[in-house]
């Protein structure tokens, strides 16, 4: 790799492979490109059998990566009205929840898959699919989001698409981008993989102990020493939100066991004028709304929003001990019984507390405990690696693009 320090050349990339050289092309994406949509194809729609087909929400959920190299989804509809791809076709969603987020880029490699509504469809005439879907979904994020229109649901119009700026160098360069950022998503696919594998055996073993090592049976209730859910002070008194220094914490800070790092912060006077209260380091932080089941151990004293528990374990309750029986699918499956529908699915403490646990001694708590832990340090060590992975990609997506 080479680092471009001649700011007398605009149209290069900051960082690009020693062998190229010249400024990029700079065009708008209606010019090298025929942008067209998908056509209907529902959920409901979708079979065992059939046609290999992509729905836009799938760009969400289902491929990860700016390269299709597997379609996941089939139908058995009649393909012959339907909109079919092209080799290196690009697909991004036309509609959202956020528009930042909507730019979803993904490149087709495959001929013949049917690809549903409300995908745009960028055909390039000359182009690599997978450089520009690199670049959409990087150096071009915001630019998408500022012509992406609506609120609650946000739209992204093909006319629109016509009118975003890119650049671009030869053919060659553009492959040998993809290829390199198509071999780092590659690793982050295994390293999910390695993850996911990780944790199927740590709750397995969970479940395993859980049932030889039953112990008393006990009510939750008997666990703690105090719990109960948080609140989130006025959003519009910035009075409880400039300066702060009181960690708060959302449902997107319950990621890892240990509960290390957070974005958000409150003052002392959003803590005294709202419902949150500070919970001591090493209790339980147990999302009991919307992502119901998401858990962690606090390392240093933090708030929380509504639909967050924070739980003080009893003397007599490791902590750690706790923390690996509430994701265990015992606790899993009694917490399910209780939810209550609604606007939004809740788990109230009051029904928690009814729930019969089996609790061993305090010496076999720690011996259970320890022998998880050192499998969640590993867990813990394949995620850290997942996110450098993660954070190279980013970095390349935005030095090696204009």
């Amino acid at each position: 790799m080479a680092n471009n320090n001649n700011k007398d050349k605009c149209n290069v990339p900051h960082l690009r492979f020693p062998e190229f050289s010249g400024e990029w092309k700079e065009t708008t994406l209606g010019k090298i490109a025929e942008i067209t949509k998908g056509s209907g194809i529902s959920k409901d729609q979708l079979s065992e059998q059939g046609s290999p087909c992509i729905l836009y929400g799938e760009l969400y959920t289902k491929y990860k990566s700016e390269i299709i190299n597997e379609v996941y989804s089939r139908t058995e509809l009649d393909s012959s009205p339907l909109v079919k791809s092209k080799a290196n076709d690009v697909i991004i969603p036309c509609s959202g929840e956020t528009a930042i987020d909507i730019s979803t880029a993904r490149c087709v490699l495959f001929n013949n898959i049917l690809l549903g509504g409300d995908l745009n469809i960028i055909r390039l005439k000359y182009d690599d699919g997978g450089f520009f879907a690199y670049q959409l979904n990087g150096a071009r994020k915001k630019d998408i989001a500022r012509v992406a229109q609506g609120v609650s649901v946000v739209h992204l119009y093909g006319e629109n698409l016509k009118q975003i700026r890119v650049y671009y160098p030869n053919i060659e360069e553009q492959r040998k981008i993809t290829h390199l950022l198509s071999l780092i998503d590659g690793r982050i696919a295994t390293q999910n993989k390695i993850i996911d594998k990780l944790k199927s055996l740590i709750k397995g073993l969970i479940d395993d102990i859980i049932t030889l090592e039953c112990g008393l049976l006990v009510t939750f209730e008997t666990l703690y020493s105090k719990a109960g859910e948080g609140g989130t002070p006025t959003t519009s008194n910035m009075e409880f939100y400039d300066n702060g220094n009181i960690p708060f914490i959302k449902i997107e800070d319950l990621n890892n066991k240990y509960l290390l790092t957070n974005k958000d912060c409150i003052t002392e006077l959003g803590l005294k004028k709202s419902s949150a209260w500070l919970i001591p380091t090493n209790s339980i932080i147990y999302s009991n709304g919307a992502t119901i089941g998401a858990i962690s151990i606090n390392k240093y004293p933090i708030c929380t929003k509504q639909g967050i528990l924070g739980i003080i374990p009893n003397s007599n309750i490791d902590v750690e001990y706790l923390y690996y029986f509430m994701r265990s699918s015992y606790f899993q499956k009694e917490v399910e019984r209780i939810v209550t529908e609604g606007t939004m699915k809740t788990a109230y403490l009051k029904d928690i507390n009814h729930i019969k646990c089996p609790i061993p001694d305090s010496d076999k708590q720690k011996e259970i405990s320890h022998a998880l832990s050192t499998l969640s340090l590993k867990e813990d060590i394949e995620n850290q690696l997942l996110k450098k992975y993660q954070i190279q990609k980013q970095y390349l997506l935005s030095q090696m693009f204009i």
